[in-house]
């Protein structure tokens, strides 16, 4: 039979099937991905608001965001085409001039977006794209300083790209150092200069803010009102905030400089007991984010909004009537343009998809701790001293919300969420004196352990072998990680298991640890 008569008598649905693909094929060809189109609900609804993030540990404070109106109102972010920032010594001949004699170039386009994989690898341009461009953080004076790099121990690529940020390029002669991304937490220059993003980030953030703050000779009423934006929460009883920025602008800066990289005084939480930058490597599987738990992760359109406000869109966040920027909400709803890094465009939907695929997509690189004999007794040590109970195989976490000491978990809780009704005993300032704060600290997945630190939620130790430390438990113990400015010795409490276990104990306990 020829094909043509094969053909014209094939039913009219298995011919339509056939042709569907060869359509689909054509139509991707030209740019149009009619067959990628993507059911991406609306995250940011009022209904959607009302119980994503957990109440604050005073419930009277619980953080209330924009509305949805507010939201919907605010531009969508164009995404313009970015390059590498170079310490000034390893920069290309000629680089800023060229940098300069560019035309932007947009280079997200949904339309184009087919596959899963056009999907993750636009996501990772969104992960490393900055938000900002008005010198959040630092701004082009700071990074073509080489007094930055030095001051800060600022980590580089073997090419001597500094990674956390990016210049943006929105027109011939508009190019704008940007900052807040989320590859700036989230980016880890590895000891040989290799890039591991999406795990805990080694970006000296707070060091390069107070370069920034000292080279910029902002007045001490200026450093006040910085850090009030950033971790002011006067609704706290005896809020240590309040005595931090009244002790003046040497010692503000002194506690900045205080914090270690791996850490991040991130806005709403505080310098004083900064939180270790999380590690997203695995966060697919997380049902919380934040230390605190503070937002849950029930499904992709969880981990949307999560970006969306952490993208600094919490400054605009109440807390009763408090509001970290001086806002009232007729100030707020009236209107007009609030012009503040992060709060006056948004990603779109399309946007935050692609960078929750991205995210959910991370993968570790290959763990050059091998299981040994050693390690293997460190795995019955891990077992028998009950660490599974808390961190349990194969995601080791058991996903559940531990209540730190001094909160009173409200019978009310128990219904709601996870909550493992014992707490470890490790430093509650986090989770009862900041915006973020819920009275709890998630359990943490221990995969991983062996490219992130320093450690605990407070990144107080520098190395697992400290956490095993009987040492540390004493006040005269000096912290190997995170020390506040203005202290000299600290006891490093709470999490006291496996404190007695003998030296060898503690050897293959370690050597297991690092094998996950």
């Amino acid at each position: 039979m020829k094909i043509k008569e094969w053909l014209s008598n094939l039913p009219m649905w298995l011919y339509g099937c056939m042709l569907l693909p060869l359509l689909a094929f054509g139509l991707s060809k030209q740019g149009t991905s009619y067959f990628s189109v993507l059911d991406i609900p609306r995250i940011w609804t009022d209904e959607a608001m009302k119980d994503w993030e957990l109440p604050n540990s005073n419930p009277a404070f619980s953080a209330k965001p924009v509305s949805e109106e507010f939201y919907y109102n605010l531009p969508e972010r164009v995404i313009y085409k970015t390059y590498p920032v170079y310490h000034p010594d390893h920069e290309p001949e000629g680089y800023w001039e060229w940098l300069h004699g560019l035309e932007a170039e947009i280079v997200f386009d949904e339309s184009k977006l087919i596959t899963e994989e056009d999907w993750i690898k636009a996501g990772e341009l969104l992960f490393d794209y900055p938000i900002d461009t008005l010198g959040a953080v630092i701004n082009t004076q700071h990074v073509r300083n080489p007094d930055f790099y030095s001051s800060t121990g600022m980590p580089l690529t073997p090419e001597g790209i500094m990674p956390f940020a990016q210049w943006i390029v929105a027109g011939k002669g508009k190019v704008y150092l940007g900052n807040l991304s989320c590859a700036m937490c989230h980016t880890r220059v590895m000891e040989d200069g290799a890039l591991l993003k999406g795990a805990q980030g080694n970006w000296p953030g707070d060091k390069a803010f107070a370069f920034a703050l000292e080279s910029d000779g902002v007045s001490e009423r200026g450093v006040q009102g910085i850090t009030i934006i950033l971790f002011g929460s006067a609704f706290v009883e005896g809020d240590t905030h309040g005595e931090l920025i009244a002790s003046g602008r040497e010692s503000i800066l002194e506690a900045y400089k205080a914090v270690p990289e791996g850490a991040f005084g991130r806005q709403g939480t505080s310098i004083l007991y900064p939180p270790q930058a999380p590690n997203l490597i695995g966060v697919k599987d997380r049902k919380y984010l934040d230390h605190g738990g503070l937002g849950q992760h029930r499904n992709i359109e969880d981990m949307m909004r999560y970006i969306a406000m952490n993208q600094a869109l919490d400054f605009l966040n109440f807390y009763g009537d408090y509001n970290s920027l001086g806002l009232t909400k007729e100030r707020l709803y009236d209107g007009q343009p609030i012009f503040f890094p992060g709060t006056y465009d948004r990603h779109s939907e399309a946007q935050l998809y692609a960078i929750a695929k991205y995210v959910y997509s991370l993968t570790a690189p290959e763990n050059p701790y091998k299981p040994s004999v050693v390690s293997e007794r460190g795995k019955i040590i891990f077992a028998d001293q009950g660490c599974v109970t808390c961190h349990t195989p194969p995601l080791f976490t058991n996903n559940k919300l531990t209540p730190a000491d001094g909160f009173e978990v409200p019978d009310e809780h128990f219904d709601k969420y996870d909550i493992f009704g014992i707490s470890v005993g490790t430093d509650p300032g986090y989770t009862l004196n900041t915006r973020r704060g819920t009275g709890y600290y998630k359990v943490p997945s221990l995969l991983g352990l062996w490219y992130r630190g320093p450690f605990l939620h407070d990144a107080s130790l520098a190395k697992l072998e400290d956490l095993f430390d009987p040492a540390r438990l004493r006040e005269d113990y000096v912290p190997t990680g995170f020390k506040p400015h203005d202290v000299k010795t600290k006891a490093v409490k709470g999490h006291e298991f496996g404190m007695e276990l003998n030296e060898g104990d503690r050897e293959a306990l370690v050597a297991y640890l690092l094998t996950l």
